[in-house]
Formats: structure tokens, sequence, C-alpha cells
């Protein structure tokens, strides 16, 4: 359920993993993490559990967790547009970003940095996570993990 590249902060859940973020992006809730921080453990617990794949599981999860924030701070959290076909679920694409990224850190690559077939062979997880920690602007360290975790490492 947690990726390596997450392991120093999985055990208390002071960081929203990447399981998470993945259901919020899916239910189209922007979380902070100072809501994150509000919320009890079983709670955090809850939302890295639940399920979140049927249309029914990503309305209730995301209701659920609207709930629990209105209740902390008296109003829901932000919502996020929820795209018909989001990046991490289109195998068919590698976004260029990824590629940009993986260029970026490793820039001596010969290589076209991951391949199709590669991209294909991931789980949307994997997708979505590559694509968050590969954001402009965002901090990366754990892209080079992440990348060496999922076997893309070019050889």
């Amino acid at each position: 359920m947690f990726f390596q590249f997450e392991a120093d902060f999985v055990d208390s859940l002071r960081c929203i993993p990447m399981v998470v973020r993945y259901k919020l992006d899916t239910c189209g809730v922007k979380l902070k993490l100072s809501h994150w921080h509000q919320l009890s453990l079983e709670q955090r617990q809850y939302l890295t559990e639940a399920s979140c794949e049927t249309p029914t599981e990503v309305s209730q999860y995301g209701e659920k967790l609207q709930n629990w924030i209105t209740q902390l701070t008296g109003k829901p959290a932000s919502t996020l547009s929820v795209p018909d076909l989001p990046d991490w679920l289109n195998a068919n694409q590698i976004p260029a970003q990824i590629l940009t990224e993986l260029n970026n850190k490793l820039p001596s690559l010969e290589s076209s940095g991951i391949t199709l077939t590669q991209w294909q062979s991931l789980t949307p997880l994997q997708r979505f996570a590559l694509i968050k920690l590969s954001r402009a602007g965002h901090e990366n360290r754990n892209f080079l993990l992440a990348i060496k975790e999922f076997d893309l490492m070019p050889s």
C-alpha cells in the first residue's frame, strides 16, 4: 500500500501518503497538510485503507472526508476538478513532465527515458506517484527513488 520511498514517514502517517493523495485526486478533494494533521490517527488510517475505486466508493470517500474537515475547521476542504481520463489512467501516453524530470535528474541518459511499454506496465498508483513527484515547483527528491523502486532505471 505504501511505497519504499515513503518509508521515513508512513509509520506515523505524519505526511499524506501517495495512496491517499491518489484517492484525493480521484474524488476531487484538495486536502491541506494542516487538515491532515487535525485528523485522528484512526481517520488517517481509514483514508489510507478505504477503497475509492467505484463511483459509489469515490463519492462516499469524498463525502466522509469533507464531513470530517467541516467538523474540524467549520468549512469543507477545497475541491479539485477531476478529468474524465486523468494522466495516471492513460497508459497510452507518458506525460512530458515525467520525461523532462528524468532528463533533469539524469542528463547523461542517452535513451529517451521511460518507454511506453514501461509506462504501461505500471499500476495507476505508480503512474500517479511519478506524475506528482515530477510536478514543476515540487521538491522532487523522491522522484529518482520512485524510478528505481519501479524498476525504470535505464541500463
